[in-house]
Formats: structure tokens, C-alpha cells, sequence
């Protein structure tokens, strides 16, 4: 049975999507510079687009977390993503 959706409960939905929404936002900055290679230089076209990375999905991820229907599942879902992406990037290497 699928709970209705509100924002009763907003507070804890807000707090999952500005955590993990930050760390997601970092996260794959850090995978689209691993993905490009490259050195740490940060003024050339190649090291500016990574700094952007998060302005684009932070937003975003908390804007849609109000759409989970309780505090538990924003938590849950954000959580394993956002630890699904970083246990890549520590695969991977990116992260020491």
C-alpha cells in the first residue's frame, strides 16, 4: 500500500536532501574530473566545469526531496545513493 505523499514531515526531508544532496554534488564532481583526467589546474575550461558540478545537482536534489513520502525513505534512498557514488569513486581510486 503506497502512503500518500506530504510535506508533514518536512523538516527531515529537507535535512536528507541538503546532506546527502551536498555530498552527491561533490561526489560527482569528483567523478566527472576523474572521467576527464587531466592535472589540478582550476582556471582552464577543464578544471572550471567540475567546481560547477555541484551548483547543478545540489538544487535539484533538494527541490525533488519532498517527494518521498517520509523522513525514513528520503533518508534511506539519498543515503544509498549518495554512498553507492563514493564507494565508486573510492574503488576507483579518486578518493584516498
Amino acid at each position: 500500500m503506497r502512503r500518500e505523499v506530504t510535506n508533514r514531515d518536512w523538516f527531515g526531508k529537507v535535512c536528507a536532501g541538503v546532506v546527502c544532496g551536498f555530498l552527491l554534488g561533490v561526489g560527482a564532481s569528483g567523478l566527472f574530473k576523474y572521467s576527464i583526467g587531466g592535472g589540478r589546474e582550476l582556471y582552464w575550461p577543464e578544471g572550471l566545469a567540475p567546481i560547477k558540478i555541484p551548483n547543478l545537482i545540489w538544487p535539484v536534489v533538494v527541490s525533488f526531496c519532498f517527494l518521498f513520502p517520509s523522513t525514513r525513505s528520503a533518508w534511506g534512498w539519498l543515503g544509498l545513493a549518495t554512498g553507492l557514488l563514493w564507494g565508486v569513486l573510492l574503488l576507483l581510486g579518486v578518493v584516498a
